[in-house]
């Protein structure tokens, strides 16, 4: 009876690790909060099915979560047939949740933010997918490589490319230049 209460113990710890991270990854993708938060759910059931066999190492279990939450996603939309969007408002909601500056610094704040965005969605889904991984839940490139199902140098040129666009994005802007 003391394994499953120990099996218990690091499914908890699990989730409260590793949750926050994955809902936001989940609803970004989604959109919805209710789509987000069943995703949320099936993740971890699938780290629940999966038993003690991941549990030992941490890496594993990371890469594990993340790969099982990008194949949900897949799934959510092949089942669903539709393309992901989210609102901005949605987005500039969970940024500023916690934001204690002044109005004035929001403001300029949330209207580079609504500029990158702006940017980032018009770059191909697998470079803003990429990007999201690894500089919003700051993964590896070896585990976003394994998520996305790439090699590790694909991961990397194809993050070096969307880096490239971003800041000829803003090069073009701050030096007055249109492109």
């Amino acid at each position: 009876m003391h394994q499953p209460a120990r099996a218990q113990e690091q499914s908890v710890a699990l989730y409260q690790r590793y949750a926050p991270a994955v809902f936001a990854y989940l609803i970004c993708q989604v959109g919805s909060r209710e789509d987000a938060e069943d995703l949320l759910l099936e993740v971890f059931l699938a780290l629940v099915e999966k038993g003690s066999a991941l549990q030992e190492d941490e890496h594993l279990v990371r890469a594990y979560i993340w790969s099982v939450a990008h194949h949900k996603v897949a799934d959510h939309f092949r089942h669903f047939t539709r393309h992901p969007s989210v609102p901005l408002a949605n987005v500039e909601e969970m940024l500023y949740e916690r934001d204690e500056q002044q109005p004035e610094q929001v403001a300029l704040r949330r209207e580079e933010y609504a500029q990158l965005y702006t940017h980032m969605r018009e770059l191909p889904e697998p470079q803003r997918e990429i990007l999201q991984l690894r500089f919003g839940h700051e993964l590896s490139y070896g585990e976003i490589a394994q998520i996305v199902s790439k090699s590790e140098a694909a991961v990397r040129m194809i993050l070096h490319r969307a880096l490239k666009v971003l800041r000829g994005a803003y090069s073009g802007k701050q030096t007055g230049r249109s492109r």
